[in-house]
């Protein structure tokens, strides 16, 4: 089995491709062509365009959570696409916000109404458990967190009448693809942690070995303890390709970089790569 995976949005960019930041990943596998995220705004469209990829042929968008940076291309991907299907957890419509500095907070949810979407086309699917979409590509739903280090960060909150709470994040999730050589993990953000991701990802499968983890890995913020366990895991648990983007950062990103050298890579936009 083959897998392309092409990034389309992130926060760097390879020459000629625009940045932005935030993520999109077209996934190419199965016969089928899955978006997981839009990125911020129009970056995703207009890269799609300097690959010479027709984002009206995409059978499928998967989104990791429903903040802004993964949910804000979505509309201009729909006025291409039309009617799709939109495989996503119950809570990316909650009333999402974020304490960036001492200001106060902003809303950071998605930054359209669901009928506007679903005038454009959107076919909103929307579960809490994991989803077969084809025979060897799943979702995750819900992903527990069990590594007992791994926490959601403290400046995410939902507004319920009016009141801020601790986002818990419940709807962060990861595309899992279970190929010949091993698992293949897209990561939105992996707010709910990616050591929590993987290991999940091993379970649902009930396969051990994770070839690959591409995407998002929300370490930007991470202590140098959290760091440390982090590169420990993912070296017990054997990972072959390591590609990081968006919310990983450019000083975890240099840690990544040094602990697991050729396996490591920047999943830039304008990225292509193809498995095995």
């Amino acid at each position: 089995m083959e897998v392309r995976i092409t990034t389309l949005s992130e926060n760097t960019a390879n020459y000629g491709y625009l940045a932005e930041w935030g993520l999109s990943i077209l996934v190419e596998v199965d016969g089928a062509r899955i978006l997981m995220d839009t990125g911020l705004s129009f970056s995703a469209v207009s890269n799609a365009q300097l690959i010479g990829i027709d984002l009206s042929a995409i059978d499928l968008i998967v989104l990791s959570h429903g903040h802004a940076d993964h949910t804000g291309g979505l509309r201009e991907v729909l006025k291409i696409k039309g009617e799709v299907e939109v495989i996503a957890h119950p809570d990316i419509w909650a009333a999402k916000h974020v304490q960036r500095n001492k200001e106060g907070v902003q809303y950071n949810g998605i930054p359209f109404l669901r009928e506007e979407l679903e005038s454009h086309g959107a076919r909103f699917n929307l579960v809490r458990e994991p989803i077969h979409i084809t025979e060897n590509v799943m979702t995750t739903g819900e992903i527990p967190m069990f590594s007992g280090y791994e926490e959601i960060e403290n400046n995410l909150f939902v507004k319920e009448a009016g009141t801020l709470h601790p986002d818990p994040l419940a709807d962060d999730l990861a595309l899992i693809i279970d190929t010949d050589f091993g698992l293949v993990v897209i990561l939105g953000c992996a707010h709910r942690g990616v050591v929590n991701t993987l290991r999940y990802a091993q379970n649902l499968t009930g396969k051990e070995l994770v070839y690959a983890a591409i995407g998002g890995t929300h370490l930007f913020r991470a202590s140098e303890e959290r760091l440390e366990k982090t590169i420990a895991d993912i070296r017990e648990i054997g990972i072959q390709r390591l590609g990081v983007s968006h919310c990983t950062g450019f000083r975890a990103s240099a840690r990544l970089a040094q602990e697991f050298e050729d396996i490591f890579f920047m999943n830039n936009a304008g990225t292509c790569v193809t498995l095995p």
